[in-house]
């Protein structure tokens, strides 16, 4: 007799479908970040990366984060688009900028940028469209695959499906940069609060390279969680943001300044980490910290820390799967 399909097995078939299968027409290597070419975790199953909001207080020009990620043993790096401006204004280029990544071995998964894709003012959206591609063009040109498409500006009252054809556009200004936006879960937003919004408009822009950027701090705060991770196709993550909360303050008033390392707070990262392993995913785990105290301590020491404390809970995490 034959088995009966779950309501996972529908749900992750149905988003493959609709984004493998034209995806195999593209570069692949530019529409996911699924299949890393190194892992360098405990259990070799996700490539940990620094966000570099992690050392942002610190100040420090691009360069110099660069290599403080490549020292404490990172495999990528995600940048903040203005970081780069502040490298290009204060003399460095692009060029240089490539090398110095490239030579440490590191990859740039992604990159946080703000800009007014979703908005329902048609003005503001060729202008936010018109920025973004501007950073794609330089983006690309450092080998990064992915960039944040948060939902910016005035989006309480967007409707979705609007805003499924408008990332659609944005997702066709991606494919002529080679580097994908990705829909973030942004969890004090007026919109796109949610993982299923999210969801709900990668899939309806019925676009090949569609994809989300969850984040742990954001999916709490959103009130989502972390349990419809589980649901999910692993094609469907351009990346996810790793981090922790603690239990106080609550989820009403929290805010990023509280995110703590992984494994320091409350949030249940085994179970997404176990998640996340069995629905296929195994690309960046991006360590996304805002938390003022850092800024005090050694930038070197945050980012060794950050990673340490990564790497233990991915352990824990594959040892609890495993036992």
């Amino acid at each position: 007799m034959p088995r009966s399909v779950t309501r996972r097995e529908i749900l992750t078939t149905s988003v493959a479908a609709g984004t493998m299968a034209a995806a195999s027409a593209l570069r692949p290597d530019a529409v996911r970040a699924a299949s890393p070419a190194r892992t360098t975790d405990a259990a070799g199953s996700f490539r940990i990366c620094l966000n570099t909001s992690t050392l942002r207080a610190h100040k420090l020009p691009i360069t110099k984060t660069v290599d403080i990620t490549a020292a404490a043993g990172y495999d990528g790096i995600e940048l903040w688009v203005d970081e780069i401006d502040r490298h290009l204004k204060s003399g460095g280029t692009l060029k240089d900028l490539d090398k110095r990544i490239k030579d440490h071995g590191l990859v740039v998964v992604g990159a946080i940028a703000f800009f007014e894709w979703m908005v329902d003012d048609e003005a503001r959206r060729t202008r936010g469209l018109a920025k973004v591609k501007q950073y794609m063009e330089q983006l690309a040109q450092i080998g990064a695959t992915h960039i944040a498409a948060p939902p910016c500006g005035d989006v309480k009252n967007v409707d979705l499906l609007r805003a499924a054809d408008r990332y659609r556009e944005l997702l066709e200004v991606g494919a002529a940069c080679e580097v994908t936006p990705a829909v973030e879960v942004w969890g004090p937003a007026k919109n796109l609060y949610r993982l299923g919004q999210a969801v709900l408009v990668a899939l309806e822009a019925r676009h090949p390279n569609a994809c989300i950027l969850p984040d742990v701090y954001h999916l709490y705060k959103g009130g989502s969680g972390l349990s419809g991770i589980g649901w999910l196709n692993a094609n469907l993550l351009a990346g996810f943001h790793l981090n922790d909360y603690p239990a106080d303050p609550p989820r009403e008033t929290i805010r990023d300044k509280h995110r703590v390392y992984p494994g320091d707070g409350i949030a249940p990262l085994k179970a997404l980490l176990r998640d996340l392993r069995a629905i296929g995913y195994r690309g960046p785990l991006s360590v996304e910290l805002f938390n003022p105290a850092h800024a005090r301590q050694d930038p070197a020491l945050v980012a060794k820390t950050a990673l340490a404390k990564t790497r233990a809970v991915v352990r824990a995490a594959a040892a609890a799967s495993n036992g």
